[in-house]
């Protein structure tokens, strides 16, 4: 992919590092295992990431301060079970762990059904379906099943069983760093405390590890190959993981120049960009842009101060530039938070329109500059330089010289690149490629700041 990045960004075209289904094969390794907050899930899953891309992996002991909060004990599970008076698990954790409330204390007992029932949770609404339910700040158990599965229960005596610790450990996050020409950074964020849920944290995290290999080959960018910016990856749990993050990084968080939450990113749904607090920050402008030019399906919303962790990212003391990216946003599909978001829910052809959209946006985030032009005064000599020789062959000629001047007449230090795209109503790459010519024929220079 080194030799041509731009192929990766055009939908549908693998980068040299990918193979066909390889996102969607991430998903169903990575399925199986039972993450929360804390735990050895979330171990084992940064464990199997960093087989993708190398991480950093962070562990903060229980009891931490981070900003207004603490970080939780840590919850292993390894069995639970309520078994029928014949010892038939009907209830299994082993079978979908979704069976359990998150964070579930230790139980040993046995119950009555009428009683039994108190703690078990069900969607009548959707009765084939377990729901995904958690209590990780109060100290309770519970079960989930579907409401049909309820139905078939008998009343009498029932066993049960959550073979779980809630004891004092660490919270794990992990963090793979592209390095840039800079170290101004650009933060790509996706949670990894959910358990068997492949749309809602699973696809996405597939998504950014092949978004991370595809900008460690360079972004073809101004300077060569390698990024511009410095991009950190972060994976950490939903909520309290982004807060640890904030809180463990405050003096260096003003380096995050932009940032992109990943989530819901394998269905079939259109794309969806939430908007940064700011509503106007250079990482909305540009999304909006990618959705837009690309002739995608696709919906823009405002920011809100619900969802994922860009609420954290945009929170009124760190304010920073960050928005979010999913197909269907959460809560938006009936799969949303059930059994019903397995593997099969999730397609490698919507993770790919996802990643390729993340391309896109990435590549102009690094690539838009400012320039001044070396020549102002009047329309320079383009011929004698050998400008338009460079031309010949492309089958865009007449577009590629009208980029050329546009950059020259924009190039006075205030437009970047894409001021002059959306005003041209040129291809950002083809004048971003405009651009590079002119600087080598010493017509442009970059902006030292921006």
């Amino acid at each position: 992919m080194s030799g041509n990045p731009s192929a990766a960004s055009v939908p549908g075209v693998l980068g040299a590092a990918e193979e066909p289904g390889e996102m969607h094969a991430l998903v169903e390794r990575l399925y199986p295992l039972c993450r929360s907050i804390t735990g050895d899930g979330v171990r084992r899953t940064l464990e199997i990431i960093s087989a993708e891309v190398p991480l950093e992996v962070r562990e903060v002991p229980t009891g931490t301060p981070v900003l207004d909060w603490t970080v939780p004990k840590e919850w292993n599970i390894r069995d639970a079970y309520v078994k029928d008076a014949s010892g038939r698990r009907v209830i299994d954790f082993n079978a979908c762990n979704l069976h359990v409330v998150g964070y579930s204390v230790p139980v040993a007992a046995v119950l009555p059904l009428a009683q039994l029932r108190e703690r078990l949770h069900t969607l009548p609404d959707q009765p084939d379906l377990i729901p995904y339910r958690t209590s990780y700040y109060a100290e309770t158990w519970g079960f989930c099943l579907s409401a049909n599965a309820l139905a078939a229960l008998p009343d009498g005596d029932y066993e049960v069983r959550i073979d779980s610790t809630l004891a004092d450990g660490h919270l794990t996050y992990g963090e793979h760093v592209v390095p840039g020409q800079v170290e101004d950074e650009v933060l790509v964020s996706c949670h990894v405390c959910h358990p068997s849920l492949a749309n809602d944290n699973l696809a996405a995290i597939a998504v950014a590890t092949r978004l991370a290999r595809r900008l460690a080959a360079g972004t073809d960018g101004a300077g060569g190959g390698r990024p511009w910016y410095t991009y950190r990856f972060l994976f950490a749990p939903g909520t309290i993981g982004a807060i640890t993050w904030l809180a463990r990084n405050r003096d260096r968080v003003e380096r995050v120049r932009h940032g992109l939450v990943l989530a819901c990113a394998g269905d079939r749904g259109s794309l969806t960009y939430k908007r940064s607090r700011r509503g106007d920050a250079p990482i909305d402008r540009v999304a909006q842009y990618v959705l837009r030019s690309s002739g995608r399906p696709h919906t823009v919303v405002d920011f809100s101060p619900y969802g994922y962790d860009e609420r954290q990212y945009c929170s009124p003391g760190f304010n920073l530039g960050v928005g979010s990216l999913t197909r269907t946003p959460y809560g938006g599909y009936p799969e949303y938070h059930t059994s019903g978001d397995n593997p099969d829910f999730v397609t490698e052809e919507a993770m790919r329109d996802t990643l390729d959209a993340c391309w896109e946006i990435m590549r102009i985030l690094d690539r838009d500059r400012r320039y001044v032009n070396l020549s102002p005064y009047g329309e320079p000599q383009l011929g004698r330089r050998g400008l338009y020789d460079s031309l010949g062959g492309r089958s865009d000629t007449k577009q590629a010289q009208m980029a050329m001047l546009w950059v020259l007449n924009l190039s006075d230090g205030e437009h970047g690149l894409l001021d002059i795209a959306e005003r041209s109503g040129l291809p950002f790459d083809l004048v971003a490629d405009a651009a590079r010519a002119l600087c080598d024929a010493t017509l442009l220079e970059p902006v030292k700041q921006w």
